[in-house]
């Protein structure tokens, strides 16, 4: 099966300009802050504290990391082309971020294959010299399941919207992901490329009755035992090579990355109408 997880662009001042590959530096009592859309078939619009900061995101893009103010902001998710976010498809979904930590918010199905959210911690602590970090995290609608490396479940029972993880000798490991008590893949296998003091997360998401199943990762780096090191952050990953991660400024300045949005949309009304 293939997996894709499109590099996307940014929750801040996407439209006015783009750096990329690396994440944007963290100013001292900020947050990392990483978004996923693992609802399959739906482009949505993000809003963040009433504003919109992601326009006509698309399914399997992963937005971020950006450093975002310390506290609690408010996440809406709603129809592409919504005058506001008061008629949320999902949410909103309050997100309290701890200064220094590092976070990723999905949006998914439940188990159910209902739409919701989870606000993720991700693991930034030491990892041991030689090894890595392997999380899943189970996002999809479909039962229980089990993580699978050289055919050998190695997680077993995750179910959604759960998370485990484990510490693994870095270098590549071809993971699968089954259904509970099965060997048999519903996802993959794919090759997990593990860096030396990385967590590699990866999420199980789509829809197993729809068979739309499939595999998004994401690497949070820095985390060898080494006193000079500084942690990299995150960032998003593809089975199939793509571009690298746009980041943009941070959540305090959205309200004008939305109201730039917003003027682009009526530019294009206006050209329509001539």
């Amino acid at each position: 099966m293939r997996t894709t997880l499109a590099a996307a662009a940014v929750l801040g001042l996407a439209t006015v300009g783009l750096a990329t590959a690396s994440p944007a530096t963290a100013a001292d009592g900020d947050a990392q802050l990483s978004v996923l859309h693992a609802v399959p078939g739906t482009t949505v619009d993000v809003y963040v504290d009433g504003a919109l900061t992601l326009d006509n995101f698309t399914p399997g893009t992963l937005a971020g990391p950006l450093p975002v103010p310390a506290g609690s902001h408010q996440l809406a998710i709603t129809a592409p082309d919504a005058a506001d976010a008061s008629s949320p498809i999902i949410g909103p979904v309050a997100a309290d971020l701890k200064a220094g930590g590092d976070y990723t918010a999905v949006a998914h199905l439940t188990a159910a294959g209902k739409p919701g959210a989870t606000l993720f911690t991700n693991d930034t602590s030491t990892v041991p010299t030689g090894q890595a970090r392997l999380t899943v995290r189970h996002v999809a609608a479909a039962p229980a399941v089990d993580v699978l490396a050289g055919g050998k479940a190695v997680l077993s029972g995750l179910t959604n919207p759960k998370e485990a993880s484990l510490e693994v000798p870095a270098g590549t490991v071809s993971a699968a992901v089954a259904l509970a008590g099965t060997t048999k893949p519903v996802i993959g296998p794919a090759d997990l490329a593990l860096g030396e003091g990385t967590t590699t997360v990866v999420y199980a998401w789509g829809s197993a009755a729809d068979g739309t199943l499939a595999l998004a990762t994401q690497t949070v780096g820095g985390m060898q035992q080494n006193p000079n090191g500084v942690p990299a952050g995150t960032t998003g990953a593809a089975a199939d090579p793509g571009p690298g991660v746009a980041v943009g400024a941070v959540l305090g300045v959205a309200a004008v990355a939305g109201a730039l949005v917003l003027s682009r949309r009526a530019a294009r009304a206006a050209h329509t109408r001539a």
